[in-house]
C-alpha cells in the first residue's frame, strides 16, 4: 500500500534520527508527505543525514541530548519555529553502552542506560503533551521499544529492563492521555542490521544464534521497521493506543 499522503500537513519529530531505525524512520515520514525534524546529539550527525534525506522533504537537523529536559525543550520549541506545530513524535533515541551479566552492569552504565532510553522517552512525551494540550490539537507518540523489553535478554540487561519500562510507559500514557487525543503507541524491533546492533549482527555466531530462532531466518532492515511507525503517526490509526506492533520477524511468536 502506498503511504504517499498519509502523513500530509503533519510535522513529525524524530530522535535518535541521524542514523539507522530513526532516519529510516524520517525518511518514510517524508515520504508520506510530512515535514520532518531530527534530532540526535552530534551536529555533524544529524547534517549528514539531513543531506541524505532532502532530496525526500524538508527536514529541520537539531542537536539535542533527549536526556536533559532543557534540550528536550529547546527542539520542541525549534521544530515550533520552524513549521509552526509539532503533530507527533517518535521516541528513537538509544543506548547500550553494557553488554554482559545483568549482575555486573557498572552503575555508570545504568545510569545512561536509564537516562536517555527511560528519562529521554518521558521529557519527549512532556514536550509533545504540552504542546498538543497549548494548541487545543491531539498528537500521536510512538516509542521504539524492543522485543529485548518482552523477554528476558541475556548480556543486554539493563538495556532490557529499560524497554520493559519503556512499554509500561507507553501503556500508561495511552491510558492517561487517551481523553485529549492523544495517542501513544510503541515498536518492539528485533533484530535490525543497524550500527546500534553491530556487536550482534557483527557477530556470526550471535547473529546466527538469533536468526536460527527467527521464522523469517533473517535479520531486518531499518526500512522494514519504519512503515509501522507511519502507520502509527497517521490517522489510519486513529482507534490505536497503548499498542506494541512487534516487528521481529516472527521471533517472539514460539
Amino acid at each position: 500500500m502506498s503511504t504517499s499522503n498519509l502523513l500530509a500537513g503533519k510535522v513529525i519529530v524524530v530522535t535518535g534520527g541521524s542514523r539507522g531505525i530513526g532516519q529510516a524512520i524520517a525518511g518514510a515520514c517524508l515520504d508520506a508527505g510530512a515535514q520532518v525534524v531530527i534530532a540526535s546529539r552530534k551536529q555533524a550527525d544529524l547534517d549528514r543525514a539531513a543531506g541524505e534525506l532532502a532530496g525526500r522533504g524538508e527536514v529541520l537537523a537539531h542537536a539535542c541530548h533527549t536526556g536533559k529536559a532543557e534540550d528536550v525543550d529547546a527542539l520542541f520549541a525549534a521544530a515550533v519555529a520552524r513549521f509552526g506545530k509539532v503533530d507527533g513524535a517518535v521516541n528513537n533515541a538509544a543506548t547500550n553502552p553494557y553488554f554482559g551479566p545483568l549482575i555486573d552492569t557498572p552503575d555508570a552504565a545504568i545510569d545512561k542506560t536509564l537516562e536517555v532510553n527511560l528519562k529521554g522517552y518521558l521529557y519527549v512525551a512532556r514536550a509533545l503533551v504540552k504542546h498538543a494540550r497549548a494548541r487545543g490539537g491531539g498528537a500521536s507518540l510512538v516509542n521504539v521499544a524492543s522485543v529485548a523489553g518482552l523477554r528476558a535478554a541475556p548480556m543486554q540487561g539493563i538495556y532490557g529492563a529499560s524497554k520493559a519500562a519503556v512499554i509500561s510507559l507507553t501503556q500508561t500514557l495511552a491510558f492517561e492521555l487517551g481523553g485529549g487525543n492523544i495517542r501513544v503507541n510503541a515498536i518492539a524491533p528485533g533484530l535490525v542490521e543497524t550500527k546500534f546492533a553491530a556487536a550482534i549482527v557483527g557477530n556470526p555466531m550471535l547473529r546466527d544464534h538469533v536468526i536460527k530462532r527467527t521464522p523469517l531466518a533473517r535479520h531486518a532492515q531499518p526500512e522494514e521497521i519504519a512503515g509501522a511507525a507511519v502507520y502509527l503517526l497517521s490517522d489510519v490509526s486513529s482507534f490505536t493506543t497503548g499498542s506494541v506492533v512487534v516487528a521481529d520477524g516472527g521471533l517472539t511468536s514460539a
